[in-house]
Parts: structure tokens; sequence; C-alpha cells
């Protein structure tokens, strides 16, 4: 996890590129981020460095993680997370902002989805449910059988069935940063980030597409009637008499 901060997701929008294309946009507040500790091979066994986001009262941090921010001198903080092998050069007390990341990079967000309460089968898995008519009395979003006969007499191990639906850690990998706005420490990815407005997201660097990676511009979009003309063949000139 070479670079990465602590942010909170602020709702969508969307906004224009330079060639007047409109993107969706997901906008995550994401700083400043407190430098906390510093971990070293030496004196941890591994090289990491601890992020906070958002200040807290003292009074509401337990006494052991209160007695941990005093001890490098920093306030307390709502969240913190430690991110291995972070390649920017840092020290406890330093902050981080939006400008680790530039127009063009790639993240992966790891947040926690929405919670949607106990569900059936139909919403939580897209099953067809049963028919409408024809004496399907009861049986609209119903499953249907789960046995598996006389062997081996049990239900199959990870049948989809009805349950708590969301509310799970997801990542979302490879989203591209539309724009960085440094000033106000807000970052714009293009697409969805997991989670609701207000809840807290990891922006990291993407494992599979790193910094420096550059992606193949999209085609051109065409208009229909223009891409018609240009797949229609030229007419044979006339013979002359």
């Amino acid at each position: 996890m070479p670079l990465g901060l602590l942010g909170k997701k602020l709702g969508q929008t969307r906004v224009y590129d330079g060639q007047g294309m409109l993107i969706p946009v997901t906008v995550v507040a994401v700083g400043p981020n407190r430098v906390i500790q510093c971990k070293t091979v030496e004196s941890d066994g591994y090289k990491a460095v601890q992020l906070g986001f958002e200040e807290q009262k003292e009074s509401r941090i337990a006494k052991p993680l209160l007695g941990h921010f005093k001890k490098f001198g920093t306030p307390a903080f709502k969240r913190i997370k430690e991110f291995r092998d972070f390649t920017k050069e840092v020290k406890p007390g330093d902050t981080v902002g939006a400008n680790i990341f530039a127009k063009g990079d790639f993240i992966d967000a790891i947040g926690v989805t929405k919670g949607r309460g106990f569900e059936g089968v139909v919403k939580r898995h897209g099953f067809r449910g049963g028919d409408s008519t024809h004496g399907a009395k009861g049986w609209h979003r119903r499953s249907g059988a789960i046995g598996c006969r006389l062997f081996p007499g049990t239900v199959n191990r990870g049948m989809k069935m009805p349950g708590h639906m969301g509310q799970d850690r997801r990542t979302t990998q490879n989203l591209e940063v539309i724009q960085v706005r440094e000033d106000d420490n807000l970052i714009l990815v293009k697409g969805c980030i997991p989670g609701s407005k207000g809840d807290y997201v990891i922006i990291r660097e993407s494992k599979k597409l790193p910094k420096g990676t550059v992606r193949k511009a999209p085609p051109t979009p065409v208009a229909k009637g223009k891409a018609k003309a240009e797949a229609k063949p030229a007419a044979a000139p006339a013979a002359k008499k």
C-alpha cells in the first residue's frame, strides 16, 4: 500500500473534461491527514506510516489510545489507519492531503456498503421469483426448494437464501482521479465508491495501475449520421459514352 489517505465520502456530481464530455464523479474529502507515527524495520520490524483523520475531543477517546496520541505529540483523531511501505517521506506531525495524488492517477477505494437490512432472494441475489399466474399462489418472490433429495439429505453449503444484505467492507479498484482540488482537500473520482454520504473511506494508490500508468484513450464518439455517411461506399464514376 504505497500511498494512501483517509477520507469522507461527500456525495456524487458530474463535471466536464477538456473535450466537453460529461463525467460522473464521487467527491471525497481526503484531508488534512496528520502523520501520527512512522514505523521502521529497526524499531517495529516493518516500514509503515500511521495517519489520523478528523480531530476528536480527548474526553471521547479511550485512555490507551489517548496515551498513544500524546506520546507522539499529536491531537486525538476519530479515525487512524496504517499504510505500509508509504513512498512519500514524512515525519510525525506532518500533514498530507489531496496533493499526493494527481489528475489521471488510478486509486482503489475501500468502504462499507450501505446496509439494506433483511432482504429476500429477489433483491439480494436477483432471483426471478415464481410465476404470477397458473396457480402459483404465494410463491411470487420465494426461492423455491432448497433440499437435495435423500443424499446428502442436507442443504448445500453456500445456498443463496434470504438474509442480511449490505454493510460489508468492499474495495472498488482502478478508479480514475478526474480532479484534485488541493485548496479544499478534495479529489473527484470517476465512478462509484462503497458507502453512503458521510461515510469514512480509504483511498489508496491502485495496486493494479500504480502511478505512471497510462490507459489508452477511448475512441472519439461519432454522430450517427456522420458514421453512416463514412461507412457508405462512394459511388462509381459514370462511364463516358
